[in-house]
């Protein structure tokens, strides 16, 4: 390893994925396995009661590649995972594929919600707790923004409704999912030689 390393992890408006050589090789790869690694995280699923939305690790590593990955590889790979998903692939939740789906609005907003954590990382969002904690919340919110209104018009359902089923019931899983990334980010910034 060089000494350039852990100079260059010390410079302003970096992401963890800028800690890897530059090259377009590394983007196109950083890109792609983003969106893999969303795909992976969607087929770890389990019904929610009472909701045509599964919980499932899919908003998590969305906002995880966002993060990793800075805004524009962030949106270019939730992209890539939207075009593919929406052309036939089967890596939506519980193997699923298509924009007919009630929960596609929950994939649009993960595209926009990796764009905002991408671009908050760039500032330092997940170099420390607190700041990881509120991009977490902000993409999550992001999320159900686009999402729940989404699932109201695909569904029929009143808005109160849509909130009661797709969002309610993943509250929990949520917080649970930002405490993973407050403790992971910060983590591997540590580990790759970013103190702040």
């Amino acid at each position: 390893m060089s000494i350039a390393a852990p100079a260059r992890s010390l410079r302003p408006g970096i992401v963890l994925a800028d800690l890897i050589p530059a090259s377009r090789a590394r983007d196109i790869a950083l890109v792609v396995g983003g969106a893999a690694l969303t795909g992976l995280a969607a087929q770890i699923s389990v019904p929610a009661p009472g909701s045509p939305v599964p919980v499932s690790g899919q908003t998590f590593a969305a906002l995880l590649v966002g993060t990793a990955l800075g805004a524009r590889r962030g949106f270019l790979a939730l992209a890539l995972y939207a075009v593919a998903g929406t052309a036939g692939v089967p890596w939506f939740a519980q193997a699923t594929s298509g924009y007919g789906m009630p929960s596609f609005g929950y994939i649009l907003g993960m595209l926009l919600a990796a764009t905002v954590v991408g671009a908050l990382a760039r500032r330092g969002a997940d170099r420390s707790v607190l700041r990881t904690a509120g991009a977490m919340v902000l993409g999550s919110a992001i999320i159900y923004a686009v999402g729940v209104p989404y699932l109201a018009l695909a569904t029929g359902m009143t808005l109160g409704q849509a909130v009661a089923a797709g969002l309610v019931p993943f509250l929990i899983g949520d917080a649970l999912k930002a405490a993973l990334a407050m403790g992971a980010l910060p983590t591997a910034w540590k580990l790759a030689g970013r103190r702040d």
